[in-house]
């Protein structure tokens, strides 16, 4: 049976927005981040051991809280910026869906009942475009994005929340309404 997933973006969402976090001590989670459980790699800013070295650093500190990612996914290229094999087209750029159609697969992941938590447009984007829900937080980038620039998003979110603990909470209690509202829509057929 395929089961729901929740995406989260990473900086600015998962952990203070700090621009390129381009040596591991820049990354820091941000406190609620464990409760609720691009990079510049391209760019030749650092090397793609930083960005694992920084995966290891979130593993550990989300374990330390009892809590734990299933995986993380990257996209390290760019269209137009660095050397190859950095310097591509690709389908795991945001706001192109492949890294959560990767995900999908893994995991039998049912993207109609996922979401993807972020704090920029782009996350609402590839919300779009993989099939989930979108939750905005105003963690990050959020607050100014949505501020300034909504008047010209082409889409808006699903759900708008002051950070990443209460989009996961806001997502848990929606998933609790729809079960209870499909289980009630079955036992009615049912009395029919």
């Amino acid at each position: 049976m395929k089961q729901s997933a929740l995406f989260i973006d990473r900086d600015g969402t998962l952990s203070e927005e700090v621009g390129y976090v381009n040596h591991p001590s820049r990354f820091r989670l941000f406190p609620y981040s464990a409760a609720a459980l691009k990079l510049g790699v391209a760019r030749g800013y650092f090397s793609e051991d930083i960005i694992l070295d920084v995966h290891d650093r979130l593993t550990k500190t989300l374990e330390r809280e009892d809590s734990r990612l299933d995986a993380i996914y990257y996209c390290a290229h760019h269209p137009s910026v660095g050397d190859p094999p950095y310097r591509q087209e690709c389908d795991c750029r945001k706001p192109q869906a492949g890294l959560i159609r990767r995900a999908s697969t893994d995991f039998d992941i049912d993207l109609t009942s996922s979401w993807m938590v972020g704090d920029r447009y782009s996350d609402i984007e590839l919300a779009r475009n993989a099939g989930v829900g979108a939750a905005f937080v105003m963690s990050g980038y959020g607050r100014g994005e949505w501020e300034y620039q909504r008047g010209t998003w082409t889409h808006q979110p699903d759900l708008v929340c002051e950070n990443l603990f209460q989009a996961v909470k806001s997502i848990l209690d929606l998933n609790q309404k729809n079960e209870l509202h499909d289980h009630s829509s079955i036992s009615s057929e049912a009395s029919s």
